[in-house]
């Protein structure tokens, strides 16, 4: 009799136990969600396949074969799907996004930029609050509501409601 082996998969709003006689591995991510880089979650030792996960959301193959990090900004205009483009969004980063996606500069206060990206990439545009670090020079990137039109209007929506005068500026 062969012995079964038993994982336990968090799936949001569901417990699910798979049972298997035959699965070769099952990838989960440190927060027990299906995940695998460039292969399926589960593979089976006959060859088959479950499908592509990243951290627990199902991907499309045509993701889900290409590492996150060789993912293009350039396939969020082609996703209709708002959980698969939020989900690109993460694992691509906004500063890859603005670069390649040429980001317009609409205002600049000290060391912070406001961007906005205007291709239908969501249902509405992508506005970036892009912050230089003075002491490292690491570049910081948060998405901020699009009828926002000042970097100082953004860093004050992000600092929740405080003025950046009202804080100094970190070195």
């Amino acid at each position: 009799m062969k012995q079964s082996k038993y994982y336990k998969v968090d799936i949001p709003f569901e417990k699910v136990c798979v049972e298997c006689d035959r699965s070769r591995q099952i990838s989960l991510d440190s927060e027990n969600r299906l995940h695998k880089e460039a292969e399926p979650v589960i593979q089976f030792a006959d060859g088959w396949h479950t499908g592509y996960y990243h951290h627990g959301v199902k991907i499309p193959e045509k993701y889900g074969k290409v590492h996150s990090q060789q993912w293009q900004p350039h396939w969020l205009l082609e996703e209709d799907n708002a959980e698969l483009r939020r989900v690109l969004i993460q694992a691509i980063g906004y500063d890859r996004i603005s670069q390649e996606l040429k980001a317009q500069e609409l205002d600049v206060w000290q060391e912070y930029t406001l961007l906005c990206i205007d291709v239908d990439v969501d249902v509405e545009p992508i506005c970036l609050l892009k912050m230089t670090c003075p002491s490292t020079g690491r570049i910081h990137v948060l998405r901020v509501p699009p009828e926002i039109k000042s970097a100082r209007e953004a860093i004050s929506w992000v600092n929740w409601g405080i003025d950046p005068e009202e804080f100094s500026v970190q070195t």
